[in-house]
């Protein structure tokens, strides 16, 4: 059996940057165990499978490289970006996933993702936090994922965490057992409002280069403490990543709160760049 992978840098202006994905196109799906067996062999932090689910509606998967999850932003935009530039496909894009319907549209060169928008409640740090870290946050709230403020965005960018302990931290959201650890402070470079990184040692990811799933958590959260809804979010990984964000829907933008979001969307535009195709050979 002959399957064609693609290879793309996602939330990236050129390759080598954002956050690489492979994305596998399927006819029917198959095993997860071959899924899953994939996704290891590639060895990036998410891998994304589709079948078609109707006109312009396709069903789609993610993997890291040990476990299936419920939702990846980068890999989406990887996924938007090969079937508008390998296959033609135009107009706006649906994925039905684990998290319900996905919406993908282009504006001009940005994939603008529509995802559901996560509040965050302020929260007493989990034990061994500060020493995971090897900082202490000046705040605390649970979302999905540990949101962790810091004071500066250089404290952010110099982290040099203990992924072990990070992965033996307890979860964030009850539903979410694994623990994930976003780390913010606001820009520092009168370019970009918020700036953040990912861990997520839980899963097979020690730190996610550019995450879009952090910032539908992220977003409300600064769009209530700076007082808008269109934020400029760079996350400073080794590799990095820009995402263009904006907070739609929920509550009065004079009122945003981040505890509840009021059914708001979070839409979060990036670019991608095409790195590589590959064709898979499996047995059967």
């Amino acid at each position: 059996m002959a399957l064609h992978v693609f290879f793309v840098d996602a939330f990236a202006e050129r390759v080598f940057e954002g956050n690489p994905a492979a994305v596998v196109p399927l006819e029917t799906w198959l095993p997860d165990t071959a899924m899953q067996a994939m996704a290891a062999e590639h060895n990036l932090s998410e891998t994304a499978f589709l079948v078609p689910d109707g006109a312009g509606q396709w069903h789609l998967r993610w993997f890291t490289p040990a476990t299936e999850v419920e939702l990846c932003g980068h890999a989406t935009l990887a996924t938007a970006h090969v079937l508008a530039t390998e296959f033609g496909i135009a107009g706006p894009l649906r994925f039905r996933t684990l998290s319900g319907m996905l919406r993908v549209e282009q504006e001009g060169d940005l994939y603008m993702l529509d995802f559901p928008a996560r509040g965050a409640v302020r929260a007493e740090p989990p034990a061994g936090l500060s020493e995971a870290l090897g900082a202490t946050p000046r705040e605390v709230w649970r979302s999905r994922d540990w949101l962790c403020v810091l004071d500066t965005a250089e404290e952010v960018r110099r982290l040099r965490p203990d992924h072990g302990r990070i992965a033996a931290l307890a979860g964030g959201d009850a539903d979410a057992a694994p623990a994930r650890v976003i780390v913010t402070a606001p820009g520092d470079d009168g370019v970009h409002d918020v700036v953040s990184r990912f861990f997520a040692a839980s899963v097979g990811v020690p730190e996610d280069p550019v995450t879009g799933v952090a910032h539908t958590q992220l977003l409300p959260f600064w769009a209530a403490r700076l007082g808008r809804r269109k934020l400029v979010c760079r996350q400073a990984s080794r590799r990095g990543g820009t995402l263009w964000c904006e907070l739609r829907g929920g509550p009065d933008a004079d009122g945003i709160p981040p505890e509840d979001t009021g059914g708001a969307r979070a839409l979060m535009g990036g670019k991608a760049v095409l790195y590589g195709r590959m064709e898979l050979a499996l047995p059967g």
